[in-house]
């Protein structure tokens, strides 16, 4: 079975399901899922993972994000971006750059954001976006995020163009909304751009064209996705052990999540380390020993 990881760039005008749909039709296979979703308007990275990569999954999700993104002044939109209707507006209002500065520095660090209802977040059972369409409106949960970088990168007189490194569950819509009612403005996203997630960098992505003419030419390895993890090399015992579900004691080892590989360099999955025990997290691949090597 194909299993690994495309690096997808994905194109203004379709989905995150969308793109799963074409490469699970380019591929003919049912297990493929990505990491993280990318609005229909926004363009940029989107990591797919296809047969035993899925099992890692979470970690691609948990992975920092780097965007580009503009935000326009003067309107606000029921989407949060310039696709949706118009349901406020300002005056536009001159703003330094020094004063831009400034508040840019008020969004750096943890806090809460409470989510767009144009969003795949559920509620009781119904995605956010569904109701939103047919005009309901709830309550929503304010949700930890962290902005760990915003850079001006352009101004005008009525927009910025902005890079932002967030975390998981970032809405940029509503970081850039937030961003203009504290400089007293109306504004809305006109323009976005993911350039990073996780190991996954805008700059080796591949078109679905691309990808499309020789599907397995840029398959990625499952390993891509975790290797900002320590490695943890095992001896074939160890190896045999843990991959069977067995907590198994590695000596000398700092408790923490690592990849876990064999001495001649086959990547398993991920484990965890505790007072030198390690037991499996997500294992991909079962070790098969020979008797006389354990």
């Amino acid at each position: 079975m194909t299993s690994g990881i495309l690096n997808v760039l994905k194109p203004c005008g379709m989905t995150s399901h969308d793109v799963v749909g074409f490469l699970r039709r380019t591929l003919q296979t049912k297990k493929i899922g990505h990491g993280g979703t990318l609005d229909p308007d926004a363009a940029g990275v989107l990591p797919v993972f296809i047969g035993t990569a899925t099992r890692l999954l979470e970690y691609a999700v948990e992975g920092r994000k780097n965007y580009r993104a503009e935000l326009k002044f003067g309107i606000k939109t029921d989407t949060g971006d310039d696709s949706g209707t118009i349901i406020a507006s300002s005056e536009v209002r001159v703003v330094t750059e020094a004063e831009i500065q400034e508040t840019l520095q008020k969004f750096i660090g943890e806090q809460k954001q409470i989510p767009p209802m144009y969003s795949a977040i559920k509620k009781d059972g119904q995605k956010l976006y569904q109701l939103a369409r047919q005009g309901i409106e709830v309550e929503r949960e304010a949700r930890s995020i962290t902005v760990d970088a915003l850079e001006l990168l352009h101004k005008t007189g009525t927009s910025l163009i902005l890079d932002i490194v967030c975390s998981k569950g970032t809405y940029v819509r509503t970081l850039l909304e937030d961003i203009a009612a504290e400089l007293g403005m109306c504004g809305t996203m006109s323009f976005l751009l993911r350039k990073q997630v996780g190991d996954f960098y805008l700059s080796e992505a591949k078109t679905l064209e691309e990808i499309a003419a020789a599907p397995y030419a840029y398959l990625l390895p499952a390993e891509a996705a975790v290797q900002d993890l320590q490695e943890l090399v095992l001896t074939d015992k160890q190896a045999l052990r843990i991959t069977q579900g067995v907590k198994t004691t590695v000596r000398g080892i700092s408790n923490g999540t690592y990849r876990l590989k064999t001495i001649t360099g086959d990547f398993l999955g991920i484990g965890s380390a505790e007072s030198e025990l390690v037991k499996a997290e997500k294992i991909l691949k079962q070790f098969q020993a020979d008797a006389e090597m354990i």
